[in-house]
């Protein structure tokens, strides 16, 4: 049996080439993120992680971004799930309506993408939305604090329910920036107490019910000049310490240009790990990753283990008797009312 390596690569297409099944089996990764390119059909997706579970024990996670709206990776033949934003609108007017609806959104992302081998998504988003972020946006659940911490829960309760493990995103808060961290490095210039009294609640509230946090690629220049996935002050002695969260730490992609503050890919990654992240994602550049598994060194921990191995998703169903339950169609039911025009999905981790 192998461990978990702290690296999370990608792959190029639908199936697995003789160079990836190798360079998967290296020991130093741990985990696959999915993209659209990798996505045909409900079937072909649940053979491809059939390919990558079995390359391995304990086997690879498997992961993707999959929160509904923009963000959404596999689309012909899943449910079309709403932005978040979406079902936030509802909390005022409805608030148990609201919960039921993002609580169903949870089970129903986690229980289609259970049924198909993928071991949890990168959700829900935390972050709050106060109109500056076009990447964030509608992909939070409410510009309110309390608010999005009562959704995401919801949300996070679904996911459990379909046996799937919650990563929150993108820690301390992406929502006041302007500047998108895959085109630049954004800088948030409010000060720590804003920050807790405000982007932190919903990570403070749902730490105990997340196993996995992402940090973002953004400086807080009034806490430290590290982007928070780079910054021993924001995952060690914030993160751990004062919120006292216990679950896994990914780095957001390395590859994305709010990354590159730290030098070269390796740097980047030798970084984040320093910093206390758990796995680093390296996306999207064969050549970075190839370099990152060239050059980093880095220790067995038994920690890290624990944590990468409460990710690994639990009793799935099979795609066909999950559409065949009356659950999944009351559910896609409920979604339906819900979608604003259908926009054009972005590459986003």
């Amino acid at each position: 049996m192998m461990s978990l390596g702290p690296l999370m690569l990608d792959i190029a297409g639908t199936a697995l080439t003789a160079e990836e099944k190798e360079r998967l089996q290296h020991p130093l990764v741990g985990g696959v993120i999915l993209f659209t390119r990798n996505y045909q059909s409900p079937e072909q997706i649940a053979a491809l992680t059939d390919q990558i579970h079995a390359l391995r024990q304990p086997h690879l996670l498997i992961a993707v971004d999959h929160e509904g709206g923009r963000v959404q990776r596999f689309r012909d033949g899943f449910t079309r799930l709403p932005p978040m934003a979406a079902i936030g609108k509802h909390l005022l007017a409805h608030p148990q309506h609201a919960l039921k609806l993002a609580q169903t959104a949870g089970w129903l992302m986690a229980a289609e993408l259970r049924a198909v081998g993928v071991d949890f998504s990168f959700a829900p988003v935390l972050d709050l939305d106060y109109g500056v972020s076009e990447v964030i946006g509608d992909r939070s659940f409410h510009p309110d604090p309390d608010a999005a911490s009562k959704l995401a829960g919801a949300f996070v309760q679904g996911l459990k329910a379909a046996w799937m493990s919650a990563v929150g995103k993108h820690f301390p808060g992406h929502g006041a920036v302007t500047v998108d961290s895959h085109q630049g490095l954004p800088i948030d210039e409010r000060p720590f107490d804003t920050l807790w009294q405000q982007d932190m609640v919903p990570f403070r509230r749902l730490s105990p019910v997340l196993a996995g946090v992402m940090p973002a690629h953004i400086v807080y220049r009034d806490c430290d000049t590290q982007p928070a996935g780079f910054s021993r002050y924001w995952i060690q002695d914030v993160l751990r310490k004062k919120i006292g969260f216990q679950g896994a730490v990914f780095s957001d992609d390395l590859s994305m240009n709010g990354a590159a503050i730290a030098g070269d890919v390796l740097a980047r990654a030798e970084a984040a790990l320093a910093a206390g992240c758990d796995m680093a994602l390296v996306c999207n550049d064969p050549t970075a990753a190839a370099q990152v598994l060239d050059g980093l060194q880095c220790a067995p921990d038994p920690l890290r283990q624990m944590r990468l191995l409460r990710l690994h998703g639990r009793h799935p169903q099979s795609w066909q008797s999950l559409q065949a339950s009356t659950e999944w169609q009351q559910a896609v039911n409920l979604m339906t009312d819900l979608h604003p025009p259908a926009e054009p999905q972005r590459t986003l981790v």
